[in-house]
């Protein structure tokens, strides 16, 4: 889906890292939300409450979930699911546009 409507955009920017994370996020109308953002090139790691789905729109990176060793590629137009409760490990190498979905 490239275009969302009928949702409620939050204004304000969620920033973190210094500034080379940053993102908005999207409300839709039963109450669920997607953050859309951009990742400068760098390492870090997020923590999660709710399941996620990382789509990567544009930019490369490797990810690492939570208890395992093995740091896997993913590209513009690919994705990855993150557990409940959990974190997950990015090296960014190129700037990357992405959206993150929220699971029930």
């Amino acid at each position: 889906m490239s275009e969302f409507n009928n949702v409620t955009i939050t204004r304000e920017a969620n920033v973190y890292f210094d500034g080379n994370v940053t993102s908005r996020t999207v409300t839709f109308t039963d109450g669920t939300s997607k953050t859309l953002g951009i990742m400068m090139p760098g390492e870090y790691t997020f923590g999660t409450a709710k399941a996620e789905l990382m789509e990567i729109l544009a930019g490369q990176l490797t990810y690492r979930l939570d208890g395992e060793d093995e740091w896997l590629a993913v590209n513009g137009g690919e994705s990855f699911n993150v557990p409940a409760n959990s974190s997950f490990d990015l090296k960014v190498t190129a700037l990357a546009d992405y959206c993150c979905s929220y699971l029930d």
